[in-house]
């Protein structure tokens, strides 16, 4: 199986102007099977809500840490946003087109992800997930300094799990 790489930021993103000061910006992308949904979509929820069993534990231990300095857990972010419209995995949708969908919520930083489905050099095409940070006190960096090595194993894997269940 084709493996997700780190790619640059997407240039064409609407999320380009959020880049300059983040305190975290990173992309992958993986090649989609021949085959894959044209729905961008279809593949964001593949990628977002169908998890390992690993990135759910991580999420689970995340959420009874923060707790503790009263940081929103991610069951709260998915209720909160499920409320005022739709969401992927526990994410609040931001944004849709045909080619790019952006999640992402405001707490003590702001997060969003870009999901992008484009042609690729070698005319496939890939999946492209973005991420964007900014945060707002000590707390969010802190918190951002203790997520973003496990944030760029889980990213990688999530396209990777998209890719597989695109064959299926």
């Amino acid at each position: 199986m084709t493996r997700a790489r780190a790619v640059p930021m997407p240039s064409n993103s609407v999320l380009a102007p959020l880049y300059a000061g983040a305190d975290l910006l990173d992309a992958f992308a993986i090649q989609l099977p021949a085959g894959a949904s044209d729905d961008v979509e279809v593949l964001a929820r593949a990628a977002l809500e169908r998890q390992a069993w690993w990135i759910r534990a991580l999420t689970r231990v995340r959420d009874v840490v923060m707790a503790a300095v009263a940081v929103k857990s991610s069951r709260a972010v998915g209720l909160a946003a499920a409320a005022r419209g739709p969401v992927i995995g526990f994410f609040p949708v931001l944004s849709k087109s045909a080619t790019e969908l952006v999640v992402g919520a405001d707490d003590r930083l702001d997060f969003r992800v870009t999901i992008q489905l484009r042609a690729d050099a070698a005319n496939g095409r890939e999946l492209v997930a973005g991420t964007v940070v900014h945060c707002h006190n000590r707390l969010g960096r802190i918190y951002l300094t203790t997520i973003a090595p496990f944030h760029r194993v889980i990213v990688p894997a999530s396209l990777e799990q998209a890719a597989r269940a695109m064959k299926n």
